[in-house]
Parts: structure tokens; C-alpha cells; sequence
């Protein structure tokens, strides 16, 4: 079946030496891997290498059979040109890591409009504003919306978050975060990505960046931290 539809490139894996396996979430169809024979041929120039970087925003038309194969492209064009995101090192850089992140994360094979809407929303967000150092955050605790596991914030009041419950305890365990984590985990809940930059400090950042990671390791089955974390930490040292 030949489809039209937005897509968000998750992944690119050079297969041997001239092909790539991409992988896409797409407002059509949710997750689909295509493969891209020759990509690295230069007369292949509606398959260009920079429309596989991390999270580009695409337009495609593509044959779908939807039988858990590979699937193929016909015609490939941005659908919104990034302004910065490419070329702003630290944006660059976040861009890389939440990739990884959603590649480890979302698994839907199926259609799910809300998530292809929040995922083009954020990145647009970040791709047109300068204070972004809370922005991986936001977007990782968000996510979570979809994935199925936010926090249970009804008793937000309480001292204690338990990771693996996923909600606020009077009491400590060992899998709950410790007060001081406890604060600034309840400070990132209430932000938005519009919200003051500097609510943290950089060993705030740092610590609930590590906070999000061992909570998506809770509750993603064989989830892996991205490759690209350590880089991520020097850019916001």
C-alpha cells in the first residue's frame, strides 16, 4: 500500500557498505524501518544522507505492506527545515540523545496521533529557542505520558517518590529517592519547556537526568542507557 505521511527519523543503521536501515515514527503508522539501498550513492539525491539524522522532520511517500518487514520509500522530503537544531552544538547534541532514548523506549507499532504530535511540538520548540538546558528533562518526563508510566502526582505532597510504583510515599524504601531527590523531582513536574532555565543548577540537572534514567530502567523491559549519554553530560557540566 502506497502512504503518504509525516515522519520523525528515530534511528539510521549503515548497513554494509553503501545502505541504510531507518527506522521512523510516523503520524500514519507509528513505529516502521525502511530500508534505503544505496544510500550513500550521490545520484540517490531524493534519499539524501542528511534527511536520516536524529529526529528530522520528514514528509514521505513509501510502500507500506505492514507485515513486520522492511519497508521502502518512494519519495522523501523535509517537512520542516530546522532552523538550529542541526547546527547548534548543544541542540545537536540533545537531539542525539533523545534518539537514542526513543529508540529504546517506543514500541508501538501501530498509529498514535498524540505522540507523533507531541514529539513534532517539542522538537519544533527546541529548534526555535535559545534557553534549552531544561528541555531533555521536560521531554523525557513527558514522554512518559505515553509510554505509560508518569508519575501518579495525587499526593505530590508526600516526601518520598517511589521509582517503581511510580508515586509518592510518606514512608522511604529502597526504591524510593531520597527527600532532596524527592524536591527536585516534584520542581520538574510542575516545569513546562517554556519555564525559567535556571531553576537548577547543573548538578540538579545531572542528578535527575540520572534520577529519569533509572526510572525508565524500572519500567522498560531490557531498556539500555544511550550510548551518547557521557557527551550529553559535558555539554551541561
Amino acid at each position: 500500500m502506497l502512504v503518504k505521511t509525516k515522519a520523525i527519523v528515530i534511528s539510521a543503521l549503515k548497513y554494509q557498505e553503501k545502505s541504510l536501515i531507518v527506522r521512523c515514527f510516523t503520524l500514519s503508522g507509528g513505529l516502521k524501518s525502511y530500508f534505503v539501498p544505496n544510500a550513500f550513492a550521490a545520484k540517490k539525491s531524493n534519499q539524501k544522507i542528511a534527511y536520516f539524522q536524529p529526529l528530522t522532520l520528514l514528509e514521505i511517500e513509501a510502500s507500506h505492506k505492514n507485515k513486520g518487514t522492511l519497508e521502502y520509500f518512494k519519495e522523501i522530503k523535509l517537512a520542516t527545515a530546522y532552523q538550529s537544531l542541526n547546527t547548534d552544538i548543544i541542540k545537536s547534541t540533545i537531539a542525539i540523545f533523545l534518539s537514542e532514548m526513543l529508540h529504546h523506549s517506543i514500541r508501538e507499532e501501530e498509529k498514535n496521533e498524540r505522540l507523533f504530535e507531541f514529539l513534532e511540538t517539542s522538537l519544533l520548540w527546541l529548534d526555535t529557542h535559545r534557553e534549552v538546558a531544561n528541555f531533555h528533562l521536560i521531554f523525557l518526563l513527558e514522554i512518559t505520558k505515553f509510554l505509560g508510566f508518569y508519575p501518579d502526582v495525587s499526593e505530590l505532597d508526600l516526601p518520598f517518590f517511589e521509582m517503581t510504583e511510580g508515586i509518592f510515599s510518606n514512608l522511604p524504601s529502597l526504591s524510593c529517592l531520597s527527600e532532596n531527590e524527592t524536591v527536585l523531582f516534584k520542581r520538574l513536574i510542575t516545569l513546562k519547556f517554556d519555564s525559567d532555565q535556571k531553576v537548577f543548577t547543573a548538578n540538579d540537572r545531572q542528578l535527575l537526568l540520572k534520577t529519569l534514567l533509572d526510572y525508565y530502567t524500572f519500567h522498560l523491559e531490557g531498556f539500555k542507557k544511550p550510548k551518547s549519554l557521557e557527551v550529553l553530560k559535558e555539554v551541561f557540566a
